[in-house]
């Protein structure tokens, strides 16, 4: 196959290598000029340090050079850049392409998942029967690149799009199942942001895996109470896409949710926890959009909303927590 892969961030690299290795043909869209220098001079990301970029692999800053005579288009920036990327390049797809999504996130404004940004720009440019595929699951882009043993999820709503990107990216270090959920898959791949974020208060302000276990496990139960007003399937929460997801992202020191989230618990502003990571935080550009959302469906998601508090309204996570844990008693 022939993949243009857009975005040459670590999640972006990390499949780029894995595609090579599985015999495919790779061309990366870069944003800027002088990263494009470096990664075509280094054949290394600096977020990725140790990790060699394949020969094979080339660089442009071009959108119609990337794009032509691809078989899959694959989306790798982050999901604020989703709309703006698919805007600009929606004129060089075909019909008989299929774009794959690896960003997570929910657009604050539409409330639109990845997948149905990419169908809206599609749509405005008279592409609806291109294919749409998301690929999601518990994957850190510094074990990937290593080649350390991973599962993802493939979800669409077109099964035969969602096998041939699980045929494509399947190999004997990368384990891909299929899932026609692919709003539930998005969902969880989204809003498993907040409640890792949540997980990285928690260790900053001193708390162990007690807090960190109810945050995970009553985390999926908000996930499920606004999924399934959503009319997802409740199963998919419950596997790779979801519960998996929720796991790698609120409990490895890889996870820049999980670090902003500590840095916050130790005292540190919202924003210069970010600028510590160094790196987008999607945990905190999903959590207008869950507000909104749970306030549209009429959906009870007390973590979320104190995550809110504590990142958009200012207030001291302490204070959230005592509120949380003596709200009025309920059966589980």
């Amino acid at each position: 196959m022939r993949i243009a892969l857009i975005g040459a961030g670590t999640w972006g690299i990390a499949l780029a290598r894995l595609l090579v290795k599985n015999n495919h043909s790779v061309k990366i869209w870069v944003h800027e000029p002088v990263l494009k220098n470096e990664l075509e001079n280094k054949r290394e990301l600096s977020n990725l340090p140790g990790v060699k970029i394949p020969s094979e692999i080339d660089f442009s800053c071009d959108y119609s050079e990337v794009l032509d005579n691809a078989n899959i288009v694959l989306v790798a920036v982050a999901s604020p850049f989703v709309r703006k990327c698919m805007n600009e390049m929606k004129q060089y797809i075909t019909e008989n392409m299929i774009v794959t999504c690896v960003a997570k996130g929910i657009e604050k404004e539409t409330l639109f998942t990845m997948s149905e940004i990419i169908e809206d720009e599609l749509k405005s440019a008279n592409l609806e029967n291109v294919k749409v595929v998301a690929l999601s699951g518990p994957t850190h882009a510094e074990e990937v690149s290593i080649d350390m043993p991973t599962t993802i999820v493939s979800a669409s709503k077109d099964l035969k799009a969602a096998c041939t990107i699980q045929d494509v990216f399947m190999n004997e270090n990368f384990r891909v199942y299929t899932n026609n959920d692919i709003k539930a898959v998005e969902i969880c791949g989204a809003f498993k942001n907040i409640y890792a974020l949540a997980c990285g208060i928690s260790k900053g302000l001193g708390y162990g895996d007690n807090l960190k276990a109810a945050i995970m496990t009553r985390g999926i139960a908000e996930m499920v109470r606004l999924g399934t007003a959503m009319n997802c399937k409740k199963d998919t929460f419950y596997g790779l896409a979801g519960i998996g997801d929720l796991i790698v992202t609120a409990t490895s020191e890889h996870s820049r949710n999980n670090r902003c989230g500590q840095y916050i618990g130790q005292g540190l502003s919202v924003q210069d926890s970010i600028d510590k990571v160094g790196m987008v935080v999607e945990g905190i550009n999903c959590i207008p959009a869950a507000i909104k959302l749970m306030k549209e469906l009429k959906i009870d998601m007390p973590i979320a909303e104190g995550m809110n508090e504590i990142i958009n309204n200012g207030k001291n996570p302490r204070e959230i927590l005592n509120k949380l844990m003596v709200r009025d008693k309920k059966s589980e």
